[in-house]
């Protein structure tokens, strides 16, 4: 087994990598203070990749504020890589919707204040 984290505040990791066997196309990343919000939209995005086989996570307990979520891949790349690919293209889509709500709110504003004058 192959473990390894990353760093977030002093003393508080933000991600743990657990990754069974040598080859890594089998990972459990637990992520620190997420909870369903991320895990299900991640889920999803990695789900379209075809190369990857199982995509799941879970939280480990309702009073933890954090979830195990693996990957398993067919073999073709290690898991680490789906799982990167898929918090970019998460970020893509959160970073369309932020634009066209602030676009729209723009407009709206845009309105009200021909409406006023």
């Amino acid at each position: 087994m192959v473990s390894g984290w990353l760093q977030g505040t002093p003393w508080h990791p933000v991600l743990e990598i657990q990754a069974d066997g040598t080859d890594g196309d089998c990972v459990t990343f637990v992520l620190h203070d997420e909870d369903h919000t991320l895990g299900n939209s991640l889920r999803y995005m990695v789900m379209k990749n075809p190369d990857v086989e199982f995509c799941g996570y879970c939280i480990t307990h309702p009073s933890e504020s954090k979830i195990n979520f693996r990957i398993q891949t067919r073999g073709a790349l290690p898991a680490v890589e789906p799982f990167r690919k898929g918090l970019n293209d998460l970020m893509g889509v959160c970073q369309h919707v932020l634009n066209t709500f602030e676009r729209s709110m723009k407009e709206f504003r845009a309105q009200k204040q021909e409406e006023m004058q």
